[in-house]
């Protein structure tokens, strides 16, 4: 037995604490490596996907929008929320017709990281895209979206003074820069 798993936690129960239209929220009870029991508290969440698009002349569109569990506009790359089943990719070209109005030529997963892992289930499915043509689709009923394009490098610049400090932003720009180094 690998020392992974001798440090596997099993569950022994869970109970349904909140059932959200995005989050559901579980008390979970775990039986620890030692023998003792703990409880966690688990918000499931279907996933998501999130796009680092470039336009023509090489800028990186990201959306401005206003995030109340951060109190204020958050500068961010396109991303939503994953319908039940659907595949990442179809939810990723989705998206970027809601947010930015362009389907991608071009579009590859680039990587994927869990949000937060100790309280969530939420992974992001990371992308990026280019050859963008027009082609927009209805935005959700309660988005209110600012396009901003920037420079791939004064993106990163924004991330090192934290004007961009959106953890899923942060990730799919650096991977971008790094791809394209």
């Amino acid at each position: 037995m690998s020392d992974a798993d001798a440090n596997r936690e099993t569950m022994i129960s869970s109970e349904l604490l909140y059932d959200g239209r995005v989050v559901h929220l579980y008390l979970e009870t775990m039986l620890l490596p030692n023998g003792e029991t703990a409880k966690r508290e688990v918000v499931r969440h279907p996933g998501a996907v999130a796009i680092v698009p470039f336009d023509a002349d090489g800028n990186v569109i990201l959306v401005r929008q206003y995030r109340l569990p951060a109190k204020q506009m958050l500068l961010e790359i396109p991303a939503g929320t994953l319908e039940p089943g659907e595949d990442p990719l179809a939810c990723a070209i989705r998206e970027l017709q809601e947010e930015i109005g362009y389907k991608p030529g071009t579009i590859d997963k680039i990587g994927g990281i869990y949000t937060a892992p100790g309280y969530t289930t939420e992974f992001i499915h990371l992308y990026m895209a280019s050859d963008l043509t027009e082609s927009k689709l209805a935005q959700d009923a309660d988005e209110f979206i600012e396009v901003v394009r920037v420079s791939l490098d004064e993106a990163i610049r924004m991330i090192h003074s934290a004007e961009i400090a959106d953890g899923k932003s942060v990730s799919g720009l650096l991977l971008a820069k790094a791809l394209r180094a």
